[in-house]
């Protein structure tokens, strides 16, 4: 008889668990935030004069961050032979209403390795049709 007891308590503190599990799940969050992305012009590039065929660079970027719901999410990069059109991409949450203004230079970097011969021209997006054009030459 304990056992029968013990098997009909359990099924019902498992049931009153169940029951609480799907009550205090909510479709609905408030908190939940939008997110879309954007691409941010380059203000300026750190860049070696030359590169030397095979060697590894850090490329250093600076942007502004228009507002604190902008956060940095990658480097977009589109490649043609040995011309590179670079922006950066952020990200921005709707912040829930409690977004600033700002005006914060930040930066990003990315590793480029030179594995063509010839000069690479970098062109980084500052807007419009506006780009920072870099040549770079490539020595041996």
């Amino acid at each position: 008889m304990y056992k029968l007891n013990m098997y009909f308590l359990m099924k019902k503190i498992i049931a009153c668990l169940f029951v609480f599990l799907i009550f205090s799940c909510s479709t609905n969050d408030d908190s939940t935030q939008d997110v879309y992305y954007e691409i941010l012009p380059i203000e300026s590039a750190v860049l070696p004069e030359e590169f030397h065929l095979g060697d590894v660079y850090e490329i250093t970027l600076t942007y502004i961050k228009p507002s604190t719901c902008h956060a940095f999410n990658n480097i977009y990069f589109e490649q043609e032979l040995n011309e590179r059109t670079l922006a950066v991409v952020a990200y921005v949450t709707s912040g829930n209403g409690n977004c600033q203004p700002t005006e914060i230079e930040a930066e990003a970097s990315f590793d480029f390795k030179a594995e063509n011969a010839g000069p690479y021209i970098f062109k980084f997006w500052q807007g419009g049709d506006n780009y920072l054009v870099v040549v770079v030459p490539v020595v041996d």
